[in-house]
């Protein structure tokens, strides 16, 4: 099984150049397969309304990207325990977006799905789509 897939989310694609912290952007484009442009946008303005600066480029904290999530039809769920170890990508199933340490990534079928590879990193827990 592949430990990483590049993949950024259709930003390149959208007309965007350089690096950005915009992997929450990243993550919700690649498990909905949706629009880099429209993501990025709903989560700027999500941000504003928080009374942060209107983008999305240099992230999105937790507090304004949950209730996004939860409004599109996503939930929490923490992450599987192990003895011994602490969870990874691999042990996600399905379409989710998983919490790591000051990071979002997209992982499909324990497969993240990032512009770097962060297959290693503890993952905190995860949102997935509701049924």
């Amino acid at each position: 099984m592949a430990e990483f897939i590049y993949n950024d989310g259709g930003r390149a694609d959208a007309g965007y150049k350089g690096t950005a912290g915009d992997c929450g952007v990243r993550a919700l484009a690649i498990v909905t397969n949706s629009d880099y442009k429209e993501i990025y946008k709903m989560l700027a303005q999500a941000n504003k309304n928080f009374g942060f600066a209107k983008s999305a480029r240099n992230g999105i904290q937790r507090n304004v990207y949950e209730p996004v999530l939860n409004q599109l039809g996503w939930h929490w769920v923490s992450a599987p325990k192990f003895i011994g170890r602490k969870a990874r990508c691999s042990d996600l199933k399905g379409r989710v977006i998983a919490l790591q340490a000051g990071h979002y990534v997209a992982v499909i079928d324990g497969v993240p799905n990032d512009i770097f590879d962060c297959s290693n990193r503890m993952v905190y827990g995860y949102w997935e789509k509701g049924e």
